[in-house]
């Protein structure tokens, strides 16, 4: 973990914001999200808005982004179906026919790179891309699995094995649905959403960072694509992931900043020192004593956490969570 003299939302000059978790959940707003991102946008700092999800198109999104309190314009927001057809374009003639398995998102995409969408395999296009699309069918499915055996190049837009269900628990993502293919044609796809590359050097390409800062609610799409693009990440804990689960990643999924929510973009965040054997951040020390950690202090509990996982992240090997429950449990997170 890094400190930070300046608030965030003034030491990155483009913040790659995740969506779901992160500004709305569903299409109910996030607290603090949009009265944070318009004061990061005031303090000059600006945003795109960076998501996995293949079926809407940037419009779409910019839309509900909208409807939240964040305005936006299609321009500001960056999907996997974009790096996926950026992909494509780069490796197919123009004009290419690419057998899309998704929505309206992903085809556009294609549109915009000069390619041909088609729906059947009869022409034998010459790739297959799929992204996440609800009302996904057998016949389609068919369809993608016959282009890729006859050799057709399989491009998944992201591969995550579930989606939030709202209230509910998770539903099937895009990742579990590329396995109906890749299991029938024993094809694997190149993915271009979080955590690979490609995604996160479109977002780069397209807003021109030169400092970017990856904020997400997920470790193993934004803080992992973070890592694999060279660039700092700040993690909230308004979506997936909790605290123990952040305490116990392994070095590849470990942010570089922690906050509670947006509001962590407009703060600057403290240095953690090491003294006595310990880890101080303000008013929180964590130690590690045998089989167990513990953290003592007062103040801000999310001092604590960042202290706590300074000290759970001195080795590269994950702690076990039965060691830091007791520290956990005394922040009241």
């Amino acid at each position: 973990m890094k400190g930070s003299d300046r608030p965030l939302s003034e030491a990155y000059d483009v913040a790659l914001l995740d969506l779901d978790g992160v500004v709305y959940i569903g299409r109910r707003p996030v607290p603090a999200a949009a009265e944070s991102l318009a004061k990061a946008r005031a303090a000059g700092q600006r945003l795109a808005f960076v998501t996995n999800n293949a079926s809407r198109t940037p419009s779409a999104v910019a839309a509900l982004l909208t409807d939240v309190g964040v305005p936006a314009d299609a321009e500001d927001v960056v999907t996997s179906a974009q790096a996926a057809a950026r992909l494509l374009a780069e490796r197919l003639p123009a004009g290419s026919e690419v057998l899309v398995v998704g929505g309206m998102g992903l085809r556009h995409a294609m549109y915009a790179h000069g390619l041909r969408p088609v729906s059947t395999a009869a022409g034998r296009p010459a790739a297959v891309a799929q992204g996440y699309f609800p009302e996904i069918g057998y016949g389609l499915l068919s369809e993608g699995a016959q282009a890729v055996s006859m050799g057709a190049l399989f491009v998944g837009s992201n591969g995550d094995l579930t989606i939030p269900g709202g209230d509910g628990p998770p539903h099937p993502g895009n990742g579990s649905l590329l396995r109906v293919i890749s299991s029938a044609t024993g094809v694997e796809p190149i993915v271009t959403g979080k955590p690979e590359r490609p995604l996160h050097q479109e977002s780069v390409l397209r807003t021109g960072a030169r400092r970017p800062l990856v904020v997400g609610d997920r470790l193993d799409t934004d803080i992992e694509g973070a890592h694999n693009g060279g660039a700092d990440s700040l993690l909230v804990f308004t979506g997936v992931t909790g605290p123990m689960q952040a305490l116990t990643a392994p070095p590849n999924r470990r942010p570089t900043y922690l906050a509670g929510d947006l509001t962590g973009l407009l703060a600057a965040h403290p240095e953690i020192l090491r003294e006595d054997g310990g880890h101080r951040c303000r008013g929180w020390t964590a130690r590690r004593d045998g089989d167990a950690f513990t953290v003592t202090g007062s103040g801000d509990p999310y001092d604590g956490l960042r202290a706590l996982a300074s000290a759970a992240w001195e080795s590269d090997t994950p702690a076990a969570a039965e060691s830091l429950t007791g520290a956990l449990k005394s922040l009241a997170l």
